[in-house]
């Protein structure tokens, strides 16, 4: 009996490259679109214990306020019982709100400072 050798399938075709077989591969620029990041308004409650000043420094020193905007800023707060402080990301607003009310446990006043989507 004669041995016959298996036929192996024919290797598969090169394809023809545009650049005349260099192999530069040129890939195309896809513009992907990313939506802005979600803001949170950081909002403080009026009570009547806090001192107005004491609104007035905090709006000063955590949210970079001068005089004239943080004391009309606190006067909403007054009159209206909330006010907004800022708008931030919600990681920024998260940390100014904890900084809003370590600073009030600090110096013994029930002042309430929240996050609320913008």
């Amino acid at each position: 009996m004669p041995s016959e050798t298996p036929k192996l399938p024919p290797p598969p075709a090169q394809p023809t490259l545009p650049d005349g077989g260099e192999g530069t591969v040129i890939a195309e620029r896809q513009s992907s679109k990313v939506e802005p990041p979600r803001l949170y308004q950081v909002v403080m409650l009026n009570d009547d214990f806090t001192p107005m000043e004491f609104v007035v420094m905090v709006l000063q020193q955590f949210f970079h306020r001068d005089l004239e905007t943080a004391t009309h800023i606190m006067l909403k707060i007054h009159h209206e019982g909330r006010g907004v402080c800022g708008v931030y990301t919600k990681d920024v607003a998260a940390t100014k709100v904890e900084m809003v009310l370590a600073a009030a446990r600090r110096a013994g006043h029930p002042l309430q400072c929240i996050m609320e989507a913008a």
